[in-house]
């Protein structure tokens, strides 16, 4: 029996894959995420963690992407489904260099999904129909190896210098992200500066493409 979780914002989306899911053979769901923070948490705190967990990539507080680094820093056992509904090829590169084994879109069928799943069981890495075959098979070689190879300012950044990120693009100012983090002003001004740095980056609009090419913040489609 495969013991899948599922991590979604959407409640409808959540209830509906866990509904297809429980109707498979050899699956069984063993708990929900509304976002990143409870996704870790799942892996992290069930006695059994789930073997397979499926997570949205466009959840608010830690999005997917977040969740999956996060998960494995831990060094947990537990395979990373990525749901989107972005076919944006950066965002897969993205995910898999952030521990992910499979993107699948959500315009997908259901059968796509559980290929998907057993395909991660397997120790394999499986990209959305969809999407693969937008690729050369040159492309998609250079796409996995980017998962260990490709070096990436982004990916020097902290969790806390990402958080301030997203808060920024967002619009918030620094005395609102103090509020929000509960920290004060004169640290948000310090992450700020230190992740401008990092990424040589100083205007809004340059920070706000790198948090679009990164799953931190997303175009309404």
């Amino acid at each position: 029996m495969i013991r899948v979780g599922i991590a979604d914002d959407h409640n409808l989306v959540r209830q509906g894959v866990r509904s297809l899911l429980e109707k498979a053979n050899d699956v069984a769901v063993i708990g929900e995420a509304t976002d990143g923070h409870q996704a870790v948490e799942l892996c992290e705190r069930t006695p059994l963690p789930p073997d397979v967990l499926l997570l949205d990539v466009g959840m608010s507080r830690m999005n997917g992407i977040q969740a999956a680094q996060a998960i494995r820093a831990r060094h947990l056992g537990t395979r990373i489904v990525m749901l989107s509904m972005h076919d944006n090829i950066h965002l897969v590169r993205q995910s898999l260099r952030a521990g992910a084994n499979a993107y699948v879109l959500k315009s997908a069928l259901f059968d796509e999904l559980l290929c998907a799943i057993q395909a991660v069981i397997e120790g394999q890495v499986y990209v959305s129909h969809e999407l693969a075959e937008a690729l050369e098979k040159s492309a998609l070689t250079g796409l996995l190896m980017a998962v260990h190879d490709e070096p990436d300012t982004y990916m020097r950044l902290s969790s806390r210098e990402r958080e301030i990120l997203k808060l920024l693009v967002e619009g918030h100012t620094n005395v609102e992200m103090a509020d929000v983090l509960n920290i004060s002003v004169r640290t948000v001004e310090k992450h700020r500066g230190n992740l401008m740095d990092k990424l040589e980056v100083h205007d809004v609009g340059g920070l706000t493409r790198i948090a679009i090419r990164n799953g931190l913040i997303f175009l309404d489609e």
